[in-house]
C-alpha cells in the first residue's frame, strides 16, 4: 500500500489580520491538492502570526496565552479543508488551554471532520520558562485507512524512547511538525528523524517554520526544511531522504510512502533493527 505526503515549509511572516493567515492556510493546501496528496504535515507553532496583529513594528506581540482564543478559527479552519479536500490535514501546532495550564498541541483534521491531538511531550526551555507551557500526560497512535500513523513534535523526537512507544503501539509512519530558530535547532531535530527510521524501521514526515515575526518575541528567526525520510537501506535512497525542500524557501515537497517495502525491510533487510531489539534488556514500555 502506498500513501502520498506533503509537507509545507510555512513562511512566517506579519500579517494584518487573520484572513491574510487563513488565506496562506488554503493556498498550501490547494496546492497539495493539486498533486493528489492524502496527508500534509503544517509545522509547529503555526497560528504565532496572530499574535502580531495589530502590533507597531518592533513590538512584541500579544502573551502566548492569547493564542487560545483563535483555537475556534483554527479548528473550524483545518477541520473544513480536509473535509472539502478529503485528505488528512497535520495542522502543525496551536497553543491550548488545559485548565489554568498551557499546552503546544498537534492536530490531525480528517477528512470527516473529526480531528485528534497529542500534546507535545518534552517542553523545551523557552517554552517552560518564557511561555509557561507544560508538557502533555501520554502518547497514542492515529488510525487512518494506510494504518496507524503517530504524531510526535519537534523535541519529542529527540527521546528514542517515546518513538520506540509510537513504533510498538503500530505506528509506520510519524509525523513531526517542528520549529527551530537556528541551525543547531535545526540539525539536531534533523538528525534524530533520521536516527528515529533507522532504529524502527519506519518513515519519518518533518518540516519546519521559516520566515520570521518582526513583532512576535521568540519567533524572530526560522530556520527550516521539509524532509520525508526513509530507513537507510536497499530499497531506499541511501542517505535515507525520498524528497526535501530548500533551505529556508516558502515551499512544499511531496513524496509517496511504500509500506510495504517496510515489511520487506524488517524481515530481511541488510540489518534488522526492529527485529533485533534487546527487549530482554530493554522495554518499548507501550
Amino acid at each position: 500500500m502506498k500513501m502520498r505526503v506533503s509537507a509545507v515549509q510555512f513562511a512566517l511572516k506579519d500579517i494584518k489580520n487573520a484572513q491574510e493567515w487563513s488565506a496562506q492556510v488554503k493556498h498550501y493546501v490547494r496546492n497539495a491538492a493539486e498533486y493528489g496528496s492524502e496527508f500534509v504535515l503544517f509545522p509547529e507553532f503555526i497560528t504565532t502570526p496572530l499574535l502580531g496583529i495589530g502590533e507597531e513594528a518592533g513590538g512584541a506581540g500579544r502573551p502566548i496565552g492569547t493564542l487560545p482564543e483563535y483555537t475556534e478559527l483554527y479548528t473550524s479552519l483545518f477541520s473544513g479543508l480536509a473535509q472539502q479536500y478529503g485528505m488528512y490535514l497535520f495542522g502543525g501546532t496551536h497553543v491550548t488551554k488545559r485548565g489554568d495550564a498551557l499546552r503546544n498541541t498537534a492536530f490531525l483534521f480528517k477528512p470527516d471532520g473529526s480531528w485528534h491531538t497529542q500534546d507535545k511531550l518534552h517542553i523545551t526551555p523557552t517554552e517552560a520558562e518564557s511561555w509557561n507551557v507544560e508538557p502533555g500526560d501520554g502518547v497514542e497512535v492515529i488510525d487512518t485507512p494506510f494504518g496507524k500513523v503517530g504524531l510526535l513534535t519537534c523535541y519529542d523526537i529527540e527521546f528514542p524512547e517515546i518513538v520506540r512507544m509510537v513504533r510498538a503501539k503500530g505506528a509506520n509512519v510519524i509525523f513531526c511538525p517542528s520549529c527551530t530558530d537556528d541551525r543547531h535547532g535545526f540539525y539536531r531535530v534533523r538528525y534524530c528523524c533520521h536516527a528515529r527510521t533507522v532504529e524502527n524501521q519506519i518513515y519519518i514526515v518533518t518540516t519546519g517554520t521559516v520566515g520570521s515575526l518582526t513583532n512576535v518575541d521568540f519567533m524572530r528567526a526560522n530556520y527550516g526544511q521539509a524532509a520525508v525520510i526513509a530507513p537507510n537501506d536497499i530499497p531506499f535512497p541511501p542517505r535515507g531522504i525520498l524528497s526535501e525542500g530548500d533551505i529556508n524557501a516558502d515551499m512544499l515537497i511531496t513524496a509517496d510512502l511504500d509500506l510495504a517495502l517496510l515489511d520487506e525491510v524488517r524481515e530481511a533487510g541488510s540489518v534488522m533493527t526492529w527485529r533485533d531489539r534487546r527487549v530482554d534488556l530493554y522495554t518499548d514500555w507501550q
